[in-house]
C-alpha cells in the first residue's frame, strides 16, 4: 500500500507499541556506535589492535552504515519498509554472532562492516515507518522518541560495554545484541503496517559504488596519512579518487529525474540546514568521544565499566536537554535552540582541552554534564525539524539521506580527530633507549606503551606516554570545541527561522504530485 495517510484514517491503536520496539532497535543501533569505544582497550591487548586497526575497528561500522543508506531507504520505499526493516535486523543480528566469536582484528572489522550494512537498513526506516502509523499530530512526538534515542545510545553505549566488561568477555558487547535484534523482529512481523512508495526509483548500482567507494577511498585517506605520511602516493590515490567519485556521483544525481542521492531534499531550507546541523554534530561529538574512553582508562586507571560510569554525566545532561528542548523549540523555533547546544558542545569541549597532566577525574566531571546539554539541545531538534519538513511518500528517501549526513559526519570525525591524536600523540612520546621493536609497539597506542612499560618495569616511558596522551587529547578537544563554535555560528546565520518553514519539493515523476512551498520560501535559492 501507499504510505500516505488519508486525513481521516483512524490511527493504529498499537502504535505506541510498535513505536517503542522501533525505538528499541534504535537505540541498539545508536549504543552500538559508542560501545566498543570503551573496549577498545581491552582489544588492543588481547587482539593486538593498533591505532589504525582501533580506527577502523570504529569507522568499519560508520562507513558502511553511511554508504548503504541511501540505498536501505529506496529499498523500503519500493519494497515495503517493515519488509526491509526486518531484514535489516536479521542482518545485524546475524553479524553481531560473527563478532562474538571473532578473534583477530580484522575479523572484528569485517563484523562491524556487517552490521553497518544491517544498521543501515534499520536507521532510516525506523524513521520512515511513523507516517504509516501515526497521524500527522502525532508524528512530531514520535520522531522525538527516535530521536532521543538516538542521541541517548551514545552514552549508554560505553556504561554497557563497561558492566559486560567487567563481567564478561569482550565478544559479550556483540552477545548483548541478540535478544533486543529478537525483540525487534516480533515487534516488526507483529505491530508495523507494511508501507511502501510505488513510484519509488530503482535502485541505482553505479551510485551505490560511488558512494561507498567515495567515502571508503576519504575515510582511509585521513586514517593512514599520518603515520604514512600525506605524500604518501597510496594515500593521495585514495584522496584524490574519492573527491572523483563523490563528485561524479553528484553531477549524476543533479542528471536524474529521481536519484538515489536525492538532492532536490536539499531545495527546502529548513531541511537543509537541519541536517546539516546533526551533521556537524555527529562530527564534533564523535570526534572528541573517541578519545575519552582511553584516557579514562589508560591514564586514569579506570576498569571499563568504572570508565563508563564515568562517562554517564554525559547522559546526566542529555536527560536535562531532552525535557527543555522540545519546550524550548516550541517556543523559540528550531534554530536559536540547535544554534544554543552548540555553543554549548563547543565551551564544553574547549574547557576538557584545558585537562593538564596532574588532573583527575574531577575536571573531566565538570564538562561532561554540559557535552550531554549540548548534544541534547543540538542533534535532537535538528533531526526532528529535518524529518518535520518530509512528505509521507518520500520518507524513506528524506530519512536515508539524513542519516547518511550524519554518518558520514561521524565516520570523518573519527578520522580526522582520530589521526590528529595519533600524529600529536606519536610526536610528543619518548621512546629513547628503548628498542627498535618496543618502541614501534609503543607508539601504536597508549594501551601498547603501557603494556610495553610494564614488561621493562619502565615508569618513565608510561609517564612519557601519559603525558603525550593528554597533550595530543587537548589537541583534539580544542580543535573539536573550535569547529563546534564555528558550527553554531554558520547555523545561526543561515538557518530559517520558523517562517520560512517549507515543504519538500517533490520531484516530477509518474505519480508524484508536486508539492508547494509556502510563501516564505516561494523563490528561494536552493544554494
Amino acid at each position: 500500500m501507499d504510505s500516505r495517510r488519508s486525513p481521516m484514517s483512524t490511527p493504529d491503536p498499537r502504535r505506541w507499541w510498535a513505536l517503542a520496539a522501533v525505538v528499541l532497535a534504535v537505540l541498539v543501533i545508536s549504543f552500538d556506535m559508542t560501545i566498543l569505544n570503551v573496549a577498545l582497550p581491552t582489544m588492543a591487548t588481547q587482539l593486538h589492535a593498533s591505532t589504525s586497526q582501533q580506527q577502523w575497528i570504529i569507522d568499519g561500522y560508520t562507513v558502511v552504515f553511511a554508504a548503504v543508506m541511501l540505498p536501505a531507504g529506496l529499498l523500503g520505499d519500493r519494497f515495503g519498509r517493515r519488509l526491509m526493516l526486518t531484514v535489516g535486523l536479521v542482518l545485524f543480528g546475524a553479524a553481531s554472532l560473527l563478532g562474538m566469536l571473532a578473534d583477530s582484528p580484522g575479523t572484528v572489522i569485517a563484523a562491524r562492516a556487517a552490521m553497518g550494512v544491517g544498521g543501515a537498513l534499520i536507521m532510516p526506516l525506523s524513521m520512515a515507518v511513523i507516517p504509516g502509523l501515526f497521524p500527522p499530530a502525532e508524528q512530531g512526538r514520535a520522531v522525538g522518541a527516535l530521536a532521543s534515542a538516538l542521541a541517548a545510545g551514545m552514552p549508554l553505549g560505553p556504561l554497557i560495554g563497561g558492566l559486560l566488561l567487567d563481567h564478561f568477555w569482550w565478544g559479550s558487547i556483540f552477545l548483548v545484541n541478540l535478544p533486543l535484534v529478537a525483540i525487534g523482529i516480533t515487534a516488526c512481523l507483529l505491530l508495523i503496517p507494511e508501507s511502501r512508495d510505488p513510484a519509488a526509483p530503482r535502485v541505482d548500482p553505479v551510485a551505490t559504488v560511488l558512494a561507498a567507494g567515495g567515502l571508503a577511498a576519504l575515510t582511509w585517506g585521513i586514517i593512514e596519512a599520518p603515520g604514512r605520511g600525506w605524500d604518501d602516493v597510496p594515500v593521495v590515490t585514495a584522496l584524490g579518487g574519492a573527491v572523483a567519485a563523490i563528485t561524479v556521483l553528484v553531477l549524476r544525481s543533479l542528471r536524474q529525474q529521481r536519484p538515489m542521492l536525492d538532492l532536490s531534499l536539499l531545495r527546502d531550507r529548513s531541511y537543509r540546514w537541519s541536517a546539516l546541523a546533526a551533521t556537524l554534530v555527529s562530527l564534533v561529538l564523535f570526534g572528541g568521544f573517541f578519545v575519552l574512553p582511553l584516557y579514562l582508562q589508560a591514564v586514569l586507571g579506570s576498569d571499563a565499566f568504572g570508565t563508563g560510569l564515568r562517562l554517564m554525566p554525559m547522559m546526566g545532561g542529555l536527560m536535562v536537554a531532552a525535557r527543555l528542548a522540545e519546550r524550548l523549540v516550541v517556543r523559540f523555533g528550531p534554530r536559536p535552540v540547535i544554534t544554543a547546544g552548540l555553543v554549548v558542545i563547543g565551551a564544553a569541549l574547549l574547557l576538557g582541552s584545558r585537562t593538564q597532566t596532574g588532573d583527575g577525574y574531577g575536571f573531566t566531571a565538570v564538562w561532561l554534564p554540559l557535552l550531554g546539554l549540548g548534544m541534547g539541545l543540538s542533534i535532537v531538534p535538528a533531526m526532528g525539524a529535518a524529518l518535520a519538513t518530509l512528505p509521507p511518500d518520500r520518507a524513506g528517501v528524506g530519512s536515508g539521506l539524513l542519516q547518511t549526513l550524519r554518518q558520514v559526519g561521524g565516520a570523518l570525525g573519527v578520522a580526522i580527530f582520530g589521526s590528529l591524536l595519533a600524529g600529536a600523540y606519536t610526536a610528543r612520546l619518548d621512546t629513547s633507549g628503548l628498542p627498535a621493536a618496543a618502541a614501534r609497539v609503543a607508539h601504536d597506542s597508549v594501551a601498547a606503551a603501557d603494556a610495553v612499560a610494564r614488561q621493562l618495569h619502565d615508569a618513565a616511558l608510561t609517564a612519557s606516554a601519559h603525558a603525550a596522551y593528554i597533550h595530543a587529547m587537548d589537541r583534539v578537544l580544542l580543535v573539536a570545541g573550535v569547529v563546534g563554535l564555528l558550527s553554531a555560528v554558520l547555523v545561526g546565520a543561515r538557518m530559517p527561522g520558523r517562517a520560512a518553514t517549507a515543504a519538500v519539493p517533490a520531484p516530477e515523476g509518474p505519480g508524484t504530485p508536486p508539492l508547494a512551498a509556502t510563501a516564505g520560501d516561494r523563490g528561494e535559492s536552493p544554494v
